[in-house]
C-alpha cells in the first residue's frame, strides 16, 4: 500500500473516532473502547498483570532508594523531566518514583500557570529556580517544554517566542549538564483512543474530575497540532548531549516501571542489582526516529 494511502486511511480513522466521541455521554462507543489499548501502534494487547507490576515496582523502588543514598553520598544532582500529551500518565510515573524516597532530598515540581510577575521574567527563570542542590533529585511534571507544546498549540506563545525557545533550550540544557546535573528527558506517548478514554474517565469519575481542565478539553480537537508541535520539538531539542527518551504509555503499569528503569539503568550506584534493574523494554522505550516521529516518518 502506498504511503499516501496509509496516511489517508489513518486520517479517515482519526476523524471517524472523533465523530463518535462525546465526552458528556456516560457510555463510550465500542469502537473507541476496543481500539483503546493498542491505539497508536502499542505493541502489547493486554495490560501487565497487577501482581507482576507490584512485584517489579517494589523491587525497583528499593533500587531507587539505593540510588538516592548514592546521590546524597556523592553530592549528585538529578533532574527528570516528564512530558507528554494530556492524560499520558506523567503524574502516575512521578508518584511511582516518589512513593518511598526521602522527601527531604527528592521532590516533584508541577508549576501552575505563571503569575503576572513570572510573565515579566525571562521564560526559563521560574523553572531553573527549582533545580536541585547537591544530593537532591527533582522530577518535573511538565517543564520548560510547556512552551514547545501547550503554549504553542493553544496560542499562549507567539511563533517568535517558540522559535527562540527551540534555539535556547539545548544551549541551556548543555550548560546544566556541563555544570554536573544528570538530566533525563522522558516523553510519554499514548494513542488517540487511549487519550479519549482517559478524558472520558476523568469527566465521569467524581474522584478524578479535578484532573480534567479546559486545556484538556481543547486538546481533544487539537491532536494533529500537538503531533506537529511534538515532532518539531524533538527535531530541535533531541541532541547527543541531552536526548529524549520516549516511553509508550498506553499501559500505565508498564510505563511506570520502564520510566524508573530509564533512570536506574543509566547510573552506577553501590549495591546495584543489575538483574532487577535490567534494561528498558525496547518495544516501548526508545529514541529512534520511529519512537520520536512515528513509523511512517521512520520509513522516509
Amino acid at each position: 500500500m502506498a504511503k499516501s494511502d496509509k496516511s489517508g486511511k489513518k486520517r479517515a480513522a482519526a476523524i471517524g473516532t472523533l465523530a463518535k466521541f462525546d465526552i458528556d455521554d456516560g457510555k463510550l462507543p465500542a469502537a473507541i473502547t476496543e481500539a483503546e489499548f493498542t491505539s497508536g501502534g502499542y505493541p502489547y494487547d493486554k495490560k501487565l498483570k497487577r501482581k507482576s507490576y507490584e512485584h517489579q515496582l517494589e523491587a525497583l523502588q528499593i533500587e531507587l532508594l539505593k540510588l538516592q543514598a548514592h546521590v546524597q553520598r556523592e553530592g549528585m544532582r538529578i533532574v527528570v523531566l516528564f512530558e507528554g500529551r494530556d492524560a499520558a500518565g506523567k503524574g502516575g510515573c512521578i508518584s511511582a518514583f516518589m512513593q518511598h524516597l526521602n522527601p527531604r532530598h527528592a521532590r516533584a515540581v508541577a508549576l501552575t500557570k505563571p503569575t503576572d510577575t513570572e510573565r515579566g521574567q525571562w521564560y526559563f527563570q521560574r523553572y531553573l529556580a527549582h533545580l536541585p542542590t547537591r544530593g537532591d533529585i527533582v522530577l518535573f511534571d511538565r517543564s520548560w517544554y510547556n512552551r514547545a507544546g501547550v503554549e504553542r498549540v493553544m496560542g499562549f506563545a507567539s511563533s517568535d517566542q517558540v522559535a527562540d525557545f527551540l534555539r535556547e533550550a539545548p544551549e541551556i540544557e548543555g550548560q546544566l549538564i556541563r555544570d554536573g546535573i544528570k538530566l533525563f528527558k522522558v516523553f510519554l506517548t499514548i494513542g488517540r483512543e487511549t487519550q479519549l478514554v482517559r478524558f472520558h474517565e476523568r469527566r465521569h469519575d467524581p474522584l478524578k474530575r479535578w484532573k480534567l481542565t479546559e486545556i484538556d478539553l481543547a486538546a481533544i480537537e487539537k491532536w494533529d497540532d500537538y503531533t506537529q508541535a511534538q515532532a518539531e520539538m524533538f527535531r530541535f531539542t533531541h541532541t547527543p548531549a541531552s536526548p529524549w527518551t520516549v516511553v509508550r504509555a498506553n499501559d500505565q503499569r508498564r510505563a511506570r516501571l520502564e520510566a524508573i528503569r530509564v533512570v536506574l539503568s543509566a547510573i552506577d550506584y553501590k549495591d546495584k542489582d543489575a538483574e532487577v534493574v535490567g534494561k528498558p523494554d525496547p518495544r516501548i522505550v526508545g529514541d529512534s526516529p520511529e519512537f520520536l516521529y512515528g513509523a511512517e516518518a521512520a520509513e522516509k
